[in-house]
């Protein structure tokens, strides 16, 4: 009889044992994630001006709110946090060139930032108290901030456009 217990307990503690390697690891692995620093972390422009956003976004994407997550680590303050179905019409009020559109729109000092913007790119511009209009990063490249994949990066343009809807390259990422 003890020989079975003997075998029974040490099945139980193997048992336990598993179950307590499998957690050191799931949190082994979940704080070396939420460590992981982005490469959109580093800052290469310093900015003391306004910096209150409004943010405008569909309820149903996540990948605004990682974006939200980059500004604010480079200083940024959302001021508010638009929820909407009518992102079509947030477009329009503000005139963003609709090749330019993506996922999100924010308002700050005037000006319409549109998509993942690289936090230093918006600094750049509002340093430079520029008669544009506003920035736009197209569509969602994967890469930029808010939409890391991993190590996967796609080139993209930071496109500026002014209140005629004219475009320019603000800047260009090609291997970051």
């Amino acid at each position: 009889m003890n020989k079975f217990l003997a075998s029974g307990m040490s099945k139980f503690w193997r048992v336990v044992l598993g179950i307590m390697i499998i957690t050191v690891v799931s949190i082994t692995s979940n704080s070396a994630s939420a460590i992981a620093a982005s490469s959109w972390d580093n800052e290469t422009e310093s900015y003391s001006g306004k910096q209150e956003m409004i943010v405008y976004r569909s309820p149903s994407c996540s990948c605004c709110g990682d974006w939200l997550d980059h500004v604010k680590k480079h200083g940024f303050k959302i001021k508010q946090d638009v929820k909407t179905d009518e992102m079509e019409a947030i477009k329009q009020k503000y005139n963003l060139p609709s090749e330019l559109a993506s996922c999100h729109t924010a308002i700050i000092d005037g000006y319409v930032m549109e998509g993942h913007v690289p936090a230093d790119d918006i600094k750049r511009l509002l340093k430079q108290k520029s008669q544009l209009a506003g920035l736009a990063v197209p569509a969602m490249p994967v890469g930029t901030p808010g939409m890391e994949i991993g190590n996967t990066k796609e080139p993209f343009s930071v496109i500026a456009f002014n209140k005629k809807g004219e475009l320019q390259v603000f800047n260009s990422y090609e291997s970051y």
